[in-house]
């Protein structure tokens, strides 16, 4: 199976021997960040530095002239990527042997939160989630859809990985996290990624459900979780808690609003795209599931794009709804965390990709080159190796 290891511009420039290194793992790919969201990450093997702060959301090349006069545009990275850094770390890769493909953040970005209140998420207590950018707005699907096209077709790039193309809800690290006094499962997290921002009751609206009174409903069905009751009972909870017809109602919504803008991003990638360009998304294969891996319905999405980057750090059950629609050629890539401090798996890596390919994975991607130990990324080589 081809593999692909994900890496940063920040982990490239500056250190000479980071392409041979990533190349000697036996990946034929990087998928190399283009845009991506604020994080403090370790460089272990840095020559310069031990760790990088991205303080904000941002794109790691200059962006062009369509931004030009618009209010929602993409911030520029400071100098923990400055210049074209991609463009940069691209080169010096391409010329160690390695298929670059673009790695493209989306629907996650809390400067744009921050500046722009009103693009985030609302919940149904009117708490806003600056991280998370409310999808169903016509300005931020028209700013999702032309950063993904810009952000994707790099030059040199071959292909690109689309992250965070979907709903955002509650579950997102942020700064010195206090979240996770009441567990939340599934339903909960549900309940709390619903939003009301005047673009979602509006939907809401046209969906025969008065925002309100879903609000009200929403708040109701958390009482009992808030008091310790277990939420996580998948989406047959959910009905229990909020009612089968507000339910299923607030679903249709929220998955035509997302099947809609990933099918405008994508074709909005092939426009600018060269062709034989292969369009990757980030994905869940449960629809009403939330994050960087945003639940889609497999069919669908397989109709749309090239195929999927699956997460698999929690067992590899979830390739299986996407290698069931048996769409020939369809890329099916397993995810795995190989970041051994970071909760990843590296020594089980032979049989988890193994197991992959028994349940229909295509390709492996691991994640994460730059951010792995010595030890790790040697555990890595030897598992490559015995492919």
């Amino acid at each position: 199976m081809k593999a692909s290891a994900f890496v940063y511009p920040w982990d490239v420039n500056g250190d000479p021997e980071a392409p041979a290194r990533i190349a000697a793992l036996g990946v034929e790919q990087v998928t190399l960040a283009a845009a991506y969201h604020s994080t403090r990450a370790l460089t272990p093997r840095h020559p310069r530095h031990r760790i990088v702060t991205a303080e904000h959301a941002a794109v790691l090349y200059p962006a062009d002239d369509r931004w030009d006069g618009r209010e929602l545009r993409p911030y520029a990275a400071g100098d923990w990527a400055p210049g074209d850094a991609f463009g940069e770390a691209a080169a010096a890769l391409t010329d160690a042997g390695l298929e670059v493909h673009t790695w493209v953040v989306l629907a996650h970005n809390s400067r744009l939160g921050a500046e722009h209140p009103g693009t985030s998420v609302v919940n149904a207590y009117g708490d806003r989630y600056p991280w998370a950018p409310c999808i169903a707005q016509p300005a931020t699907r028209a700013y999702l859809t032309d950063l993904a096209a810009e952000a994707a077709v790099r030059p040199g790039a071959a292909g690109t990985e689309l992250e965070s193309l979907g709903w955002y809800g509650l579950q997102h690290l942020h700064a010195h996290d206090k979240t996770g006094g009441v567990g939340l499962g599934d339903a909960g997290q549900y309940l709390m990624a619903l939003c009301f921002c005047p673009a979602c009751r509006e939907g809401y609206g046209r969906h025969g459900l008065d925002a309100d009174e879903l609000a009200a409903a929403v708040r109701t069905a958390l009482e009992p979780v808030w008091q310790g009751a277990p939420s996580d009972g998948g989406w047959a909870d959910i009905e229990k808690l909020l009612g089968e017809t507000l339910a299923n109602t607030t679903r249709a919504y929220r998955d035509e609003t997302a099947r809609t803008l990933q099918e405008a991003a994508v074709r909005a990638v092939r426009e600018a795209a060269p062709d034989g360009f292969q369009v990757l998304l980030h994905a869940d294969p449960v629809s009403y599931h939330v994050g960087a891996n945003p639940g889609v319905d497999p069919a669908h999405i397989l109709s749309v794009a090239d195929g999927v980057v699956v997460p698999c750090a929690s067992g590899t059950g979830t390739l299986t709804p996407f290698a069931r629609q048996g769409k020939e050629g369809a890329v099916i890539a397993a995810n795995f965390t190989v970041v051994s401090g970071m909760g990843g798996s590296p020594g089980t890596l032979a049989a988890d990709a193994a197991e992959a390919r028994r349940l229909g994975a295509t390709e492996l991607r691991l994640y994460h080159a730059g951010l792995a130990s010595d030890g790790d990324l040697e555990t890595v080589r030897a598992a490559l190796a015995g492919r």
